[in-house]
């Protein structure tokens, strides 16, 4: 059977032993009461009795005086125990003194970054500053110039796109009407009629067109029964419309400004 003794009890050993001290001091110190309240007899036997008691006790005083501290236990679990508290006292001290000192540390990262924050702060607050003020500044004549010419030649260009559509509606209209049903507009080679709604051929150019300037990147329009076929192949043909690579039902304007 293991000698090993648990830590609840090393610790009433250790309070057990203590309590046996105590009372061995209790007891030293009744002695000492009842020789102080004992009554110095007049006989000198007495008197020289107490006087040797007395030089006993000193003695005994600077005894334990001189003496080393003596273990209270020689119980190697009870030393082992007070030992294993002092250590962890002792690590949760360092333990602490690290906290504080980052604790410190935080401090003053924390305090830095503050005032950078503030410098920052300053700064964008000065090109706001900077930034209405400049705003309130007075646009200079020949400013105003430059501006004024740039207005009008972009009115110039809008009438001489206007004028150039029209133009080109004009000629679609007279050349390229809408196809009747039974008329001279159906080819021999479409038996079927045209369908009830189809658009001219110059509403075809401007979708096309209007497709190519709002979305470059995806220029492409799918046909649906509103593109007569005649138009559509002229269109074609002529190397003004093209087909999709992959899907031929997806058109676009060949892009003669690039």
């Amino acid at each position: 059977m293991s000698d090993s003794v648990c830590p609840i009890d090393a610790k009433e050993e250790l309070l057990r032993e203590c309590e046996n001290i105590w009372k061995e001091m209790e007891k030293c110190q009744s002695k000492l009461t009842l020789l102080a309240a004992e009554p110095v007899p007049e006989s000198d036997a007495k008197v020289s009795l107490l006087l040797t008691r007395m030089q006993a006790l000193r003695a005994e005083y600077h005894q334990w005086q001189k003496r080393n501290p003596e273990l209270i236990s020689t119980n190697p679990e009870v030393l082992l125990l007070l030992g294993e508290e002092e250590k962890v006292k002792k690590e949760l001290e360092m333990v602490l003194s690290a906290v504080q000192l980052k604790n410190e540390k935080l401090k003053e990262d924390l305090e830095r970054e503050q005032q950078w924050h503030d410098e920052q702060v300053q700064i964008l607050n000065a090109f706001k500053e900077i930034e209405e003020e400049m705003k309130k500044e007075v646009v200079t004549d020949s400013e105003k110039r430059v501006f004024q010419e740039l207005k009008n030649q972009m009115l110039e260009l809008k009438e001489y796109k206007k004028k150039l559509m029209n133009a080109l509606g004009e000629f679609l209209e007279e050349h390229f009407p809408l196809p009747e049903k039974n008329g001279n507009a159906k080819k021999k080679r479409y038996s079927e009629e045209p369908p009830e709604q189809v658009i001219t051929i110059h509403e075809i150019l401007e979708i096309l067109l209007n497709q190519l300037m709002s979305t470059p990147h995806e220029p492409y329009v799918t046909v649906d029964d509103s593109f007569w076929p005649p138009y559509l192949e002229l269109l074609l043909r002529s190397g003004i419309v093209l087909r999709h690579p992959e899907d031929p039902n997806r058109i676009r304007l060949e892009a003669f400004h690039e």
